[in-house]
This record gives structure tokens, C-alpha cells and sequence, in this order.
């Protein structure tokens, strides 16, 4: 029960961190609230991880693929920021939930796992919802659209590299390092699109880095007392925060096609996480 509580409270802080992100972005740049994100992150992470978790900051043995794990995160977390600056919230993550089914269709490349029928069926059903979304051909596609496709995408590669470093470094450890990557990298691009925020604006930039500290603390307690693949489709629980947030603040509500492709996303996502436990269990 603690498992799912902390995942279900994980759920609900990451979306109110997209609700502020998507706010400030009709006045203040994009790359500028994700430098807030990982700045801000950082900077409440860095003492928790030092006064309460201070041995489990053994340095990586991989530090090539931490590396590469901060970039693509950092480049999902553009991507993201900028479809929700002009699409809805539920939309966007919607579209991102393409993740688990770009993991399941590159593990066996990656990860060397081993794909059966039931499950790139799975797959190419998920794929399909995302088209219902989006609608092409019928509807005009956006590059916020895309944009939201490829946080997906990213995501999901950045899943990949989650579950090789798992078996050697420490999860605080990855939490903590994908923190600074991002949070160096993007600080190069701020001199070139810095705009000063207010009083009110620096508020809630700030949280914006503590509700994605908090969140992902949660998941990090979730991940203690469960598996991840049997937390996998509480995720899910995410688009209802979306969905609240986007209607009350924003006056966004999901249309049908939205509804419909969600439907079948996460469908095939739970389908896909009941599958890999199976498997796990017979092996």
C-alpha cells in the first residue's frame, strides 16, 4: 500500500510542476522554465541527498551513459515545455505516453529482451492511439504535436538507459547527476534568451524545481516497497492531475479523439506492463 501511495502522490506533484511550466510560458522562454526546472531541482535535491542519503553518493561506474541519459532527459523536458505552451496539458502528456511502447519496441535491441507477438501487437495498437490523437490527414499536425510524439520518444530512450544503470549505480545517484547535466547544459543557452522574471514569476519557477524534487522522491520511495513494472500502469493516474489542472486553469478540456487515443494508450500500456510481469514470473 505504501508502494502505491507514493507513486499516486508522484503523480499528482509532476503535473502541477507542468501546470506552472505551461503558465510562465506565455511570458517567459521556454529554455528559461526549463532551466528553472533543473536549477531549482538541483538546488533542493543537492541537501536532502547530503544530509539523508549521503551513502548512497557512490560515484558512477558509467558516467558515459549518465551522460547521455541527462541529455535526452533534458531534451524531452524541452520538447514537453514547449508542446504545452501551445497545446493542452492532457493532449501533450497523452502523446507522451508513447513511452512504454517505445521501450518495449527497442529493448530487444538495447536490453537484449526478448519481444513476442502479444506485445508488438501491443505496441502497434498504442501507436495507433497516438494517431487518433493527432488525426492526420484530418486534422492540421503542429509542431507542438511532434513535439509532444518526441518527448515520448525520448522518454522512453531514457527509460532504456534507466534500466541498464539500475544494476550499478544507485537510483539517488541518477536522480542526483541527471539533475546537474541538465542543469549545466541548459545554463549555457541562458544568456542568450534571459528575460527577468518578477517577484511572482521567480516563485514559481522555484516551483516548478520543488514539485519535480518532491515527485521524484516519491517515485524513488515507490520504487522501495515495489517493482516498477507492477507500479508501471498507476503512471497513468497522471492525466487525471492533467486533466483537472488543464480544465480549471487553462479552460482546456480533451475532446473525444483525445479520450478515444488516450483510451487505447493506455490500454496497450497496461497490457504491455501485465505481459513483462508474466514473462518475469515464468522465467
Amino acid at each position: 500500500m505504501k508502494a502505491i501511495t507514493f507513486n499516486l502522490l508522484a503523480w499528482v506533484m509532476l503535473p502541477i510542476m507542468d501546470g506552472f511550466a505551461k503558465y510562465l510560458s506565455s511570458d517567459l522562454p521556454v529554455l528559461q522554465i526549463t532551466w528553472a526546472r533543473y536549477f531549482f531541482t538541483v538546488a533542493f535535491t543537492l541537501p536532502i541527498m547530503f544530509f539523508f542519503f549521503r551513502k548512497n553518493l557512490v560515484w558512477t561506474d558509467k558516467p558515459k551513459l549518465q551522460l547521455i541519459r541527462g541529455l535526452i532527459l533534458l531534451t524531452a523536458n524541452v520538447c514537453f515545455f514547449y508542446s504545452i505552451s501551445i497545446i493542452s496539458l492532457a493532449k501533450a502528456l497523452t502523446l507522451a505516453f508513447i513511452a512504454p511502447l517505445i521501450v518495449t519496441a527497442f529493448s530487444p535491441i538495447f536490453l537484449g529482451e526478448k519481444v513476442g507477438f502479444r506485445r508488438w501487437a501491443a505496441v502497434i495498437i498504442g501507436f495507433i492511439g497516438s494517431m487518433v490523437v493527432i488525426r492526420p490527414g484530418f486534422v492540421e499536425i503542429n509542431l507542438a504535436s511532434l513535439a509532444a510524439l518526441g518527448t515520448g520518444v525520448m522518454y522512453g530512450f531514457y527509460l532504456i538507459i534507466t534500466r541498464k544503470l539500475s544494476s550499478s549505480d544507485n537510483p539517488l545517484l541518477t536522480l542526483l547527476l541527471t539533475g546537474v547535466v541538465g542543469a549545466i547544459i541548459i545554463s549555457f543557452v541562458m544568456p542568450f534568451v534571459w528575460i527577468e522574471p518578477t517577484l511572482s514569476q521567480w516563485s514559481m519557477m522555484a516551483a516548478i524545481g520543488i514539485f519535480a524534487c518532491v515527485g521524484h522522491l516519491f517515485i524513488i520511495l515507490s520504487l522501495k516497497y515495489a517493482d516498477a513494472s507492477k507500479l508501471a500502469p498507476f503512471s497513468y493516474f497522471e492525466i487525471v492531475t492533467n486533466i483537472i489542472i488543464g480544465y480549471y486553469f487553462f479552460s482546456d478540456f480533451p475532446d473525444k479523439w483525445t479520450f478515444l487515443g488516450l483510451f487505447i494508450i493506455i490500454l496497450s500500456g497496461i497490457y504491455i506492463s501485465r505481459r513483462e510481469n508474466i514473462v518475469k514470473r515464468l522465467k
